[in-house]
């Protein structure tokens, strides 16, 4: 992992030279739009590649102090020399979680959905109690929280709940989440007192710009006009103002022989390849997201991917990765970053 965070930040080195070497040509603003595209990829490279430079210089400043405490040592410099070390491995955790964080959507604001499993009341107040934690932890980070539907429940707790987290990785980290999770609790809703199994899903969605723009380069299309046919006198028969356009990379092709010229039949033929376009592109769209919606599994056992036990003993198994926290409160407060950390470290770069 080290060697490939390290190849990855050396490219992007290499790319930031290149733009900031494009920035310094004369006639860089000549065009706002491509010099702000320029800018921006800087400033996002940057953002990946500054942290991970002065990381490489505390580590450097880390061993030399290590020699020299060897030589000389000193109680009260090893003490915070150890110090030092641990926020620097701790750094160092957190940079390497985010480099598992590559996917297309990763980086996109959230859409967080939670609902109860079967068992009304004990599982909808489950719900609520979900919906708490991933707001303290989503708190915690600086996300921005919008809550776009809430269902309350009959009695207590939420029947649903969607939330859309704003926040860079906000999506990256949440997937981690997905899944059905199951509590094993004392239910207060018990007049018994008698121990309860609830279940609640929990599900995650990348925030998509609705906005499809598409881009429609000169060199992929293939223009072929000819003499239209049909009705429209002897100016349609003798001239060849008919037009076809093929879009090379997807093989659309559009044609277009209504208007008097070549000109106008050109135009018209260009709308109907831009909306053509975008009938794909929303096409691939809906098989992307038939393809996420076919992840929801039922709500029941086993399919948990997480357990929470708060009796006869208190522990948080996720059944992933095996990890298990004995403090399920603080879970429940919202410190769950072991947990997606953990999951990212073995399976982020499978999940999309």
């Amino acid at each position: 992992m080290r060697s490939e965070v390290t190849f990855d930040i050396a490219a992007k080195h290499d790319r930031i030279n290149t733009l900031d070497a494009r920035m310094s040509e004369p006639g860089f603003w000549d065009s706002q739009d491509a010099a702000r595209d320029t800018i921006s990829e800087s400033n996002q490279l940057k953002a990946w590649v500054d942290p991970w430079t002065d990381l490489e210089r505390r580590g450097r400043e880390l061993s030399e102090l290590a020699e020299l405490l060897d030589a000389d040592p000193d109680e009260s410099m090893k003490v915070e020399w150890r110090a030092d070390l641990e926020r620097y491995i701790k750094e160092a955790e957190r940079l390497e979680v985010r480099a598992m964080l590559s996917g297309a959507d990763d980086g996109r604001d959230a859409l967080l959905t939670i609902h109860p499993g079967a068992g009304g009341t004990e599982s909808q107040d489950w719900a609520e109690m979900l919906m708490r934690m991933y707001t303290r932890w989503a708190e915690s980070h600086g996300f921005e929280l919008t809550m776009l539907d809430h269902q309350p429940g009959d009695e207590a707790g939420i029947k649903s709940v969607t939330i859309e987290v704003k926040g860079q990785y906000a999506y990256g980290y949440l997937k981690a989440e997905k899944g059905v999770h199951r509590l094993v609790r004392i239910s207060p809703f018990d007049s018994q007192s008698r121990r309860h199994t609830s279940f609640a899903s929990v599900f995650v969605y990348p925030v998509v710009d609705d906005t499809i723009e598409i881009e429609i380069e000169d060199k992929d299309l293939r223009i072929d006009v000819y003499r239209a046919s049909g009705a429209g006198g002897q100016h349609v028969n003798k001239t060849s103002s008919a037009v076809r356009i093929t879009h090379e990379p997807t093989g659309i092709a559009v044609a277009c022989q209504n208007e008097r010229s070549q000109f106008q039949n050109k135009a018209t033929a260009m709308k109907m390849l831009r909306a053509a376009l975008y009938e794909r592109e929303l096409a691939a769209r809906n098989v992307e997201k038939e393809k996420v919606e076919s992840e929801k599994t039922e709500i029941g056992w086993g399919n948990q991917i997480r357990s929470y036990v708060f009796q006869p003993y208190t522990q948080v198994t996720d059944h992933r990765t095996e990890l298990k926290v004995g403090d399920v409160q603080r879970v429940m407060n919202g410190d769950i970053d072991p947990f997606i950390e953990k999951f990212l470290k073995e399976y982020g770069s499978r999940v999309a």
